[in-house]
């Protein structure tokens, strides 16, 4: 797509950043602190938040400790419990953007519909629900966690009563005196379940594979403590640190020896045993796979609500719905006034790669049709000047994806001032593409790390791979390794491609027509290797 006559009066910025979650906010931060002013953040929603704007179901809490899931250059004193609320995380957000001044670069109920590279202009057309603009960079944070994933059900068109996904909560049916059917039983169901159990006549929940829960240590964070992180920040420093150490030193376990996880797994059965009385009851519970595979859960509340005589476990997915009467793959027929589907999202197919089209003419969809693949979680084959956060293999099973965010973050500022090293912000013609055999060389070193993880050989099926069984989304290292793997942008792993100067036209031939004169003008790549 070459330029267009009426590009001047489209806006033009050096960097868009999509989502505003905690990656588009973070990134709109660092491109501050970096001294850049000329930049927006897109965002489809009319607030900022992404995952924490989105979820805002009974019982929504992160189950990282909230000294660790907020950035590190944004401390807050004032988390009100060690594993706070949504409202209080969405809140945060909102203070960083105020904080850090990035109102002014917002642009609220701006859906991306298409993203489109120019080979010729070396930059990106972005067309969104309020119009079109083109930029040099995009950083794409749209996250993992940001479009719902309901199963397709025969019948369930034709259910008389409300049907919601746990990330589009509606909080104008009112559940009280319902009988209420809770589908899947991963993080949001964990907490759903006792938060709505109390009020509802009858809840039921379909189970298709039971996760480990560990409890959930939580407690109300005292005023003498936040009292000390206010007067003498570097507390709250080392409290973080804290936090951070103890996990960093679980992930050996994790993703070199599974087998250490035992101990764990046991703490989890007396977690059950202790609530879940019924023999019955607690077999249906039970895992068959080693503890860690699967998402580890958090919850003090879970079993105890699940042993309450108004709920029912149907160990079975949900196989059909006819009328009112939920039946499950197992013949179980159940009755139910609304269905609440908590199936998590589209991680390893994220729709947003759909919209997004690169140098080859395909969308990132097509070019990861058959996995997800990066350059160091960030950058992608074919598609110049496009980086996103929380990319492929970037995932944790353990700690705050704060961290990794971070790390991420420090890549792009390097990606940034790479290119205006060699130009590209000054004159816009010039862009950086990971090369092919970078990104195979960083995945297969990934993959081979991948083998000896639970996620991998726990024997379970889980959202961390893909339909091809392979582990795109998890990260099998610490987290201190991948901020040294992202510290700085390797020239080596890149194609420089720049934009050739207009040619000169001589004075015999300035009496050519004007499509004769853009033809010959139109800039021709080449590749500094």
């Amino acid at each position: 797509m070459g330029q267009h006559a009426h590009d001047h009066e489209r806006e033009h910025v050096h960097v868009a950043v999509v989502g505003s979650g905690f990656g588009g906010l973070g990134a709109a931060v660092r491109l501050r602190r970096e001294g850049m002013t000329d930049f927006v953040v897109l965002e489809r929603a009319d607030s900022v938040g992404g995952a924490w704007r989105d979820n805002s179901y009974p019982g929504c809490a992160c189950d990282v400790p909230s000294h660790l899931y907020s950035f590190s250059f944004a401390p807050n004193p004032d988390w009100p419990r060690t594993f706070s609320g949504q409202r209080y995380i969405r809140a945060y957000l909102e203070h960083v953007a105020d904080t850090f001044g990035l109102r002014p670069h917002l642009r609220l109920n701006h859906e991306v519909r298409l993203m489109r590279w120019d080979n010729d202009a070396l930059r990106w057309e972005i067309e969104t629900s309020r119009g079109t603009l083109t930029a040099d960079v995009i950083v794409s944070a749209t996250g993992p966690l940001s479009d719902p994933k309901i199963p397709e059900i025969p019948g369930l068109a034709g259910f008389p009563g409300k049907v919601f996904h746990s990330a589009r909560w509606d909080h104008g049916y009112d559940l009280r005196g319902k009988r209420v059917a809770v589908i899947g039983t991963g993080a949001s169901a964990v907490q759903i379940v006792p938060a709505i159990q109390p009020e509802v006549s009858r809840l039921t929940l379909f189970q298709r594979t039971p996760p480990w829960v560990m409890p959930r240590v939580d407690r109300a964070i005292s005023g003498a403590e936040r009292r000390l992180h206010r007067a003498l920040p570097f507390t709250g420093t080392l409290r973080r640190r804290l936090l951070w150490g103890i996990r960093e030193l679980q992930v050996h376990a994790f993703t070199k020896r599974p087998n250490e996880l035992g101990l764990v797994e046991s703490l989890a059965r007396a977690n059950m045993t202790k609530a879940i009385k019924d023999p019955v009851l607690r077999a249906k519970l039970t895992p068959s796979y080693r503890i860690g595979c699967k998402r580890i859960l958090l919850s003090s509340s879970y079993y105890p609500a699940l042993a309450r005589p108004n709920v029912d476990l149907v160990a079975s997915g949900l196989a059909e719905v006819r009328g009112s009467t939920l039946v499950a793959a197992d013949g179980t027929e159940s009755e139910a006034d609304a269905i609440v589907f908590g199936t998590g999202f589209h991680v390893t197919d994220m729709p947003i790669a759909e919209r997004v089209v690169g140098a080859d003419g395909i969308t990132l969809a097509e070019a990861w049709k058959d996995g997800m693949e990066s350059l160091r979680g960030a950058t992608a084959a074919g598609f110049p000047n496009w980086m996103t956060i929380i990319g492929p293999n970037t995932g944790l099973g353990n700690s705050s994806m704060i961290l990794i965010i971070e790390s991420q973050l420090n890549y792009m500022a390097d990606y940034l001032r790479q290119l205006d090293g060699l130009g590209g912000r000054r004159s816009g013609r010039v862009a950086l593409g990971p090369r092919p055999a970078a990104v195979r060389a960083w995945n297969h070193q990934v993959q081979e790390r991948m083998k000896r993880t639970v996620w991998n050989t726990g024997g379970c099926t889980s959202w961390y791979l893909d339909e091809q069984g392979r582990n795109t989304t998890a990260w099998p290292g610490t987290t201190a390794e991948f901020r040294r793997a992202t510290r700085e942008v390797d020239l080596a792993e890149y194609e420089v491609i720049r934009a050739a100067a207009p040619e000169r036209v001589p004075r015999q031939a300035q009496k050519r027509t004007s499509g004769e004169r853009a033809a010959g003008s139109r800039a021709s790549k080449e590749s500094v290797r």
